[in-house]
């Protein structure tokens, strides 16, 4: 089958085998993928053997053999660990959700990375009705998320986003205010939401109340945080800083995607896609995302 390989810090097709599921893995015909942030990052020096996509949508093309899952002909939304970009991937029947009919197949490839993150960092943070909350980052999907979730939740929130068009659209969303770097926020906040890293957390952290939290859950930036610890006494005092990872769960990724679908079905998620191309110009495309030309999900189609 034809799949995209990491070549040179991006991607270039290759004839690869096509996967042989395991007895707890259906055959998917990938119909659309996502491209993650995260994922170009890795293609910079990727792992061994390593090939991207862990956000696929697509049709069954054969069952589990263990007879779990959907059955040939159902529609899925999945998080495979990788190898997504291509034609056929093989996922776990625990990784899936069944799409209804009237979700299209580059809508719910926006949902797993992103739509997890988010589902998983409001959990972590506990109640939020009533709450004032800073986001970082909050141009991309997972930002997107969080947004509509917290809003809904009751949440007083402010986001970062460099990007005024983008800032509208969050208002739109629910945001209560929009800035546009961290500095033209207003504290204190019981709970910032930290995604970039470098000299923005720190300062992010210093508009914690005291007591307050803060969930740190990327480096977007790529530079490395340093925070001094006499800072914190003028203000946010015994805050608490936690590393957030959207796998460090206790029950498989299909549970949280199953939520996904339903809201996304009953418009209480709006999936949003920056760009949908196919999937010939995926290299084009994530020279686009790195170069931030995009907001939203980026999805590719492959057919």
């Amino acid at each position: 089958m034809k799949a995209l390989v990491p070549a040179h810090g991006t991607v270039e097709f290759a004839e690869v085998p096509q996967p042989e599921p395991h007895p707890g893995e259906v055959l998917v015909k990938v119909d659309a993928f996502s491209v993650n942030r995260g994922e170009t990052f890795l293609l910079e020096d990727p792992p061994p053997h390593w090939r991207p996509g862990k956000d696929v949508a697509g049709l069954v093309v054969q069952a589990a053999a263990d007879g779990t899952g959907p059955a040939v002909g159902q529609r899925v939304v999945a998080h495979p660990p990788g190898a997504g970009w291509a034609e056929y991937a093989a996922v776990r029947t625990d990784a899936l959700a069944v799409l209804p009919e009237r979700l299209a197949a580059p809508t719910a490839a926006a949902l797993p990375l992103a739509g997890l993150t988010a589902l998983r960092l409001l959990r972590a943070a506990g109640p939020v009705t009533g709450r004032r909350l800073l986001l970082t980052g909050a141009s991309g999907g997972v930002g997107h998320y969080v947004t509509e979730l917290a809003a809904a939740a009751g949440a007083q929130l402010t986001v970062v986003t460099a990007n005024a068009e983008r800032g509208a659209r969050l208002r739109e969303l629910g945001a209560a205010e929009v800035v546009h770097e961290v500095a033209g926020a207003r504290g204190p906040y019981d709970l910032v939401l930290e995604s970039t890293g470098g000299t923005e957390l720190p300062r992010a952290l210093e508009l914690l109340a005291p007591r307050g939290r803060l969930l740190w859950f990327g480096q977007a930036s790529r530079e490395p945080v340093r925070l001094d610890f006499f800072a914190l006494l003028n203000g946010p005092v015994s805050a608490t800083v936690r590393h957030f990872s959207y796998a460090d769960v206790d029950h498989p990724d299909g549970d949280d995607l199953r939520t996904l679908v339903r809201l996304t079905e009953q418009g209480r998620l709006h999936p949003e896609l920056g760009l949908v191309d196919d999937w010939q110009h995926t290299a084009e495309a994530i020279a686009a995302l790195r170069g931030r030309r995009v907001r939203g999900n980026t999805v590719l189609t492959l057919n």
